[in-house]
């Protein structure tokens, strides 16, 4: 039997090609991810266009301008705007990723099942874990979690009914 060789972690959208940036071949990114070494020179990132090389990078306005290498003049370019690009998850010990929390089962200290988280909901005060049945359970109640598997929460009495 032939070793499998696909790579377990799903690609994650870090950031989008708003634009060209001069005539160059230089263009515009949108990051998304918070990790500037996404867009260091030599990263390669994936993209329904294959993969691209990243060539230089240098922030400008709260976003990249960013030069792919083979990208040659305006045209190719523009022939990338509003491509999202794509890069392998980064291990970062203590951090909660989005891909590996949804569709984990929730349990509380005590191993009481919970439900199923169904997504993530961005809030100002604590990102939200929104379960299969509607409760919500801010992320700072996490004490440990296994990838896609399980989450383990410590919660106030009455706030999952």
């Amino acid at each position: 039997m032939a070793p499998d060789r696909r790579d377990p972690a799903p690609l994650l959208d870090v950031g989008r090609v708003v634009k060209p940036h001069g005539l160059g071949g230089e263009v515009v990114v949108e990051r998304w991810s918070d990790l500037d070494d996404r867009l260091a020179p030599g990263s390669v990132l994936s993209s329904d266009v294959g993969e691209l090389t990243v060539a230089s990078s240098r922030p400008h306005q709260g976003r990249h301008l960013v030069r792919f290498e083979g990208v040659a003049g305006h045209s190719a370019a523009e022939a990338l705007r509003g491509v999202v690009l794509r890069a392998h998850p980064v291990e970062r010990p203590g951090t909660l990723w989005v891909h590996e929390l949804v569709g984990a089962q929730v349990v509380d200290a005590a191993g009481r099942v919970l439900g199923t988280v169904a997504a993530v909901e961005a809030n100002p005060a604590s990102d939200l874990l929104v379960l299969d049945s509607g409760a919500l359970i801010p992320l700072r109640f996490v004490t440990a979690h296994e990838a896609g598997v399980r989450v383990t929460v410590d919660v106030p009495e009455g706030l999952v009914e």
